[in-house]
């Protein structure tokens, strides 16, 4: 115990070393479940998810009403937070790290366009996944590019983005059947290794 926190360390029993997180339970209504502090000293983004119960969250001043479900994100590390339970057996998981310092994973952005993929609307996917690219350089991001060019109709497009992936998705490319309309293309067929 921490105060009146419950303290449930997450990151040491998991050995997670990408970002911080534990969790918080207070045993009964008004106990603390976030200590009152900053996070100045490491310089930490947080976010913290409220798994169970109902949380009053202060930030600056600031309350925040916060039930089972809510999540509270904090991206200064100079804002002073604190959270007191409700009710009791609230549970809350904190995470927090330094910005900039996780690697952010491709598959994010291609979720974040695979709605307007599905429905086919290409240039809402498009528009997207440049957006992504402006963020995150990475060789997945033109695969997936390259799908959308191919099924919107636009060949040269679709082949300059395929160049800029990586060997291992050109040779998925090959029966990806994003390509159809590319599949008897020399370009392609050169891209792919099979010509």
């Amino acid at each position: 115990m921490f105060g009146t926190l419950l303290w449930k360390p997450v990151r040491k029993t998991l050995g997670i070393t990408a970002f911080g997180t534990n969790a918080y339970t207070a045993v009964n209504a008004g106990d603390e479940v976030v200590e009152e502090h900053t996070e100045e000293t490491y310089g930490h983004e947080e976010m913290y998810v409220v798994l169970r119960g109902h949380a009053t969250f202060t930030v600056d001043g600031e309350e925040v009403e916060a039930p089972q479900g809510t999540i509270v994100f904090l991206d200064d590390p100079r804002q002073l937070r604190h959270a007191v339970a409700k009710e009791a057996g609230t549970t809350v998981l904190a995470v927090g790290g330094k910005p900039g310092a996780h690697e952010i994973s491709a598959w994010e952005y291609h979720f974040t366009a695979l709605p307007a993929i599905n429905a086919g609307n290409w240039d809402e996917a498009r528009r997207l996944l440049h957006e992504a690219l402006a963020e995150l350089e990475h060789p997945s991001i033109h695969y997936n590019l390259a799908c959308v060019e191919a099924r919107a109709g636009n060949p040269d497009a679709a082949l300059e983005q395929l160049a800029l992936s990586a060997d291992r998705h050109r040779e998925i490319a090959r029966d990806d059947e994003d390509f159809e309309s590319l599949r008897n293309d020399p370009r392609f067929l050169a891209l792919t290794g099979q010509a």
